[in-house]
């Protein structure tokens, strides 16, 4: 029926991704304005997303603790650019108990002021440094405009905040950790991402340099879908962070914070996802695989189900993330759609000829209808299976690697800008000044995205005004 199906992405980009979140079963609205909750199926990839960090985190000497979720008003007057950044965001406790609260309470949006706090009474000497922590969990920022994933008022991540002696050891953690992200997105998330610095109009408030990972969505726009911080010493002034240095001087630490959001399951949806539904790189699919027995009678049933048993238990053996679709009440077309519209990167489907001939249908999601599908032999359907996984995952990559790149375009005119960031990105040359960033943004709708690391050393004229300029920026509409 017409009404079953998705809008394309033609049609109504935004209006297919609110649908297919929902109806894909990773997310639903909550009864609170601008709030989600993350189901089951969500909160696999999420789960297969910060297991992957985790671990990656841990070989670097970071480790987990926990921090309230309550802060003191007062802690985020400490830091000017902070609260500024900050205060139209917070979401304020005023009452406890039926009694209103001698001090107000905002709810965190980020924790780098109490995280703060606690560190200035555990660093006392250069030997308790650095100070490597993560935290995971939820914040709450109050959000006017709000999208499933993209932009939630309360929204899931972990937060990583770090302390160091010296701004050299500082700088290496927060690039360090840039390219851990960038390694996330190229090997298991498929998304090709941009590393490099934000302007000073973009940076995280109270930081010295943010650096992101931006990552171009099918609509072209930009995902800022990571971002590592430096602070100098900001926040330890602010928070009195001092330490005894080897020549028994009092100093002020050198911090960072980092992280990535619930939003990069955003991201993988807009990157991969068709007008049948999600495409999932297999590395994070809850489910990789699914087998489908087809059959029209009980007697087909049984045979049908004995060879779908023994493949499903090879494949699970094996550790692929195996599901097995034995539902009677529905037909195969429906399930064919269903997994689909969910995304699972490889379909089995055993049938009654196939049982006869020793063999199974492959259907890969990335490759609709005929053209992704193959018969082969159940012997060495283990491997069979792997490598088709592992196809899928690097084709997903190419495949979004080549419509980013054949989106970027460079341009020396501001005339030809306005025109290319209506439907893409351009890169140009910009003399980084204020003036010539907010005229791009109020008359062209873009923002600057970052500044790509290790320019040629060449010099060309800012896009805008013309100024000799030395390093080039990406302009792009943006999420």
């Amino acid at each position: 029926m017409a009404e079953d199906k998705l809008p394309t992405r033609a049609e109504d980009f935004s209006e297919w991704y609110n649908q297919l979140v929902v109806r894909s079963d990773m997310a639903d609205y909550a009864p609170v304005r601008g709030c989600m909750v993350v189901k089951p199926y969500g909160w696999a990839l999420w789960e297969n997303i910060t297991s992957w960090l985790d671990a990656e985190f841990k070989k670097t000497g970071h480790v987990n603790a926990a921090f309230p979720t309550l802060i003191p008003m007062s802690f985020f007057e400490k830091e000017k650019e902070h609260v500024e950044g900050f205060a139209p965001e917070l979401a304020v406790v005023t009452h406890g108990g039926g009694q209103e609260l001698e001090e107000k309470l905002a709810v965190r949006p980020t924790s780098e002021t109490i995280i703060g706090h606690m560190y200035s009474k555990w660093v006392k000497s250069w030997r308790d440094l650095p100070l490597l922590i993560v935290q995971w969990g939820s914040v709450m920022r109050w959000e006017l405009r709000t999208k499933l994933f993209l932009r939630t008022a309360e929204f899931y991540w972990h937060e990583g905040h770090t302390a160091h002696v010296s701004e050299e050891e500082a700088k290496e953690e927060m690039y360090r950790i840039l390219d851990i992200y960038e390694r996330f997105c190229l090997e298991e998330a498929a998304i090709p991402v941009l590393k490099g610095t934000k302007s000073e109009t973009e940076r995280f408030a109270g930081a010295q340099i943010t650096t992101s990972i931006e990552a171009m969505m099918w609509d072209k726009r930009a995902l800022q879908s990571g971002t590592s911080h430096y602070f100098g010493d900001n926040f330890a002034k602010a928070f009195e962070i001092q330490f005894l240095n080897k020549d028994n001087k009092l100093t002020f630490a050198q911090t960072t914070s980092w992280a990535i959001s619930s939003r990069i399951i955003g991201a993988m949806i807009m990157v991969h996802g068709d007008d049948n539904g999600l495409v999932l790189p297999p590395r994070l699919a809850p489910i990789q695989a699914v087998v489908v027995p087809i059959f029209k009678n009980d007697a087909e049933k049984e045979k049908v189900m004995e060879v779908a048993d023994r493949i499903f238990s090879e494949l699970k053996a094996a550790g692929i993330r195996i599901k097995m679709d034995d539902r009677d009440n529905v037909s195969s077309g429906f399930k064919f759609n269903d997994w689909e519209m969910r995304g699972v990167p490889v379909r089995v489907e055993i049938g009654p000829k196939d049982v006869e001939k020793g063999s199974v249908a492959l259907a890969r999601r990335d490759k609709p209808g005929k053209e992704g599908k193959s018969f082969v032999s159940q012997d060495g359907l283990t491997d069979t299976v792997k490598n088709l996984l592992t196809d899928v995952q690097a084709s997903l990559l190419k495949r979004a690697t080549e419509y980013r790149d054949a989106n970027i375009h460079n341009v020396d005119n501001y005339e030809d800008l306005k025109n290319v960031v209506k439907d893409g990105w351009g890169f140009a040359y910009w003399c980084e000044s204020n003036e010539c960033e907010k005229k791009v943004k109020e008359e062209a709708k873009a923002t600057t995205r970052n500044i790509p690391f290790n320019q040629p050393e060449t010099e060309g004229t800012c896009i805008v005004c013309g100024k000799p300029s030395k390093r080039k920026v990406y302009f792009a509409k943006a999420y």
